[in-house]
């Protein structure tokens, strides 16, 4: 897989954390080696303007996801083809925010939004009930995997 982050948000994050996550969520999601991921974490100012001009929205978001090439996850028998699933956009200034209203660290709100925002790239979606059920049970599979892998790799 070729994950690549960017960190032009200010903010010190363990970006080797995101990239193991990411790495995790595509090969569970059954996605192409060969596929193509960015990871950018920027400041409050950058986000609120992507936010503004891709979703018309006031203020500074958590997470943005623009996928690229429309991949979907693979199955056992067929993963996904090689492509750019996309880019993923993280605001760690709001990720510090919500973690410390759900009570966990920046850190892993940070994971839980990229995560959630591979999900989107993936064509998951929350817009309906049913859709909200299939795309959190996911997130919270990935989330789930993920935990455990890096409890055994520190080991």
């Amino acid at each position: 897989m070729s994950i690549e982050i960017n960190n032009e948000s200010g903010v010190e994050v363990d970006e080797a954390a995101l990239l193991r996550l990411g790495d995790f969520a595509l090969a569970y999601l059954r996605v192409s080696p060969e596929a193509e991921l960015n990871i950018l974490l920027v400041d409050e100012a950058a986000m609120e303007q992507l936010h503004v001009q891709w979703m018309d929205e006031p203020g500074p978001t958590d997470v943005l996801s623009f996928p690229m090439d429309e991949l979907r996850p693979g199955t056992e028998d067929s993963p996904t083809p090689a492509g750019i699933l996309g880019d993923i956009v993280l605001c760690p200034q709001v990720a510090e925010v919500q973690a410390r209203g759900a009570g966990h660290s920046t850190q892993a709100e940070l994971e839980l939004l990229a995560a959630h925002g591979t999900l989107h790239l993936l064509g998951f979606d929350h817009a309906e009930p049913d859709e909200e059920r299939e795309m959190f049970g996911l997130q919270r599979e990935v989330l789930l995997g993920f935990h455990l892998d890096e409890r055994k790799r520190r080991r």
